[in-house]
């Protein structure tokens, strides 16, 4: 029996939680103002978005691709690893493009879900859908379009759409008269600024490759919630 209790005893002692050692181990903490003390963001649903467009004739729309349609970090991840292990170099070679293009790495990109339902959304709606990225092609040609075409099971679908640029992302923008714009980036939210239209944000996964994080809100548009994946 003595010996039982020793082993308890032991047993006890070790499992003492973390609150009771010394308080200058202990994390900072947090108050309940400092909680509530966050950035004024106009968050949005899908369906807010869609009750918002309730009595509008067909329009169009357009969405980035990657990390607002796809969740395409393992393509970057691994062009990084093979073409510039130690820059961001490889964004700007074509065997890199051409490679993950040609070779189809996209069927390794993660669909997002809160895109799947603004797609369907939009197309029940009848609304034209561009995908635009700010990608270059790459020399090989692309495999992009018929990526997303079968991730989201869309029958009929424009090309996605090259600008590899911010500039020419707004001329694309103006001259297609679109009315909103789907973006993760901060450079996309400036794009749909820039050329008149409606900014909605989609936010960017926590592990993502593409750093630093945006600023969600950072201009006053909308930002879907729960749309990181």
């Amino acid at each position: 029996m003595r010996r039982s209790l020793t082993i308890a005893t032991a047993f006890l002692m070790l499992a003492v939680p973390a609150f009771a050692e010394d308080a200058s181990n202990l994390n900072p903490g947090i108050t309940t103002s400092e909680i509530l003390d966050t950035a004024p963001v106009h968050w949005v649903s899908v369906g807010q978005i869609e009750a918002s467009l309730q009595d509008q004739a067909p329009t169009t729309v357009g969405f980035d691709v990657d990390d607002t349609v796809l969740f395409s970090s393992p393509c970057f991840y691994y062009g990084k690893a093979k073409y510039s292990p130690t820059s961001e170099d490889y964004l700007k070679m074509d065997a890199f493009w051409t490679d993950i293009h040609t070779n189809n790495c996209d069927q390794y990109s993660i669909p997002k879900e809160v895109a799947r339902h603004l797609i369907d959304m939009h197309t029940a709606r009848g609304d034209t859908i561009y995908f635009i990225t700010g990608r270059t092609r790459g020399s090989g040609g692309e495999t992009l379009t018929a990526a997303i075409k079968k991730d989201f099971g869309i029958e009929k679908m424009n090309d996605v759409v090259f600008t590899a640029s911010s500039e020419n992302k707004v001329q694309f923008l103006k001259d297609h008269k679109l009315t909103i714009y789907y973006g993760d980036a901060d450079s996309d939210m400036k794009a749909a600024i820039a050329a008149g239209i409606r900014p909605i944000r989609v936010m960017r996964a926590q592990n993502s490759t593409y750093k630093p994080d945006p600023k969600n809100g950072k201009f006053g548009e909308e930002v879907i919630v729960n749309s990181t994946n």
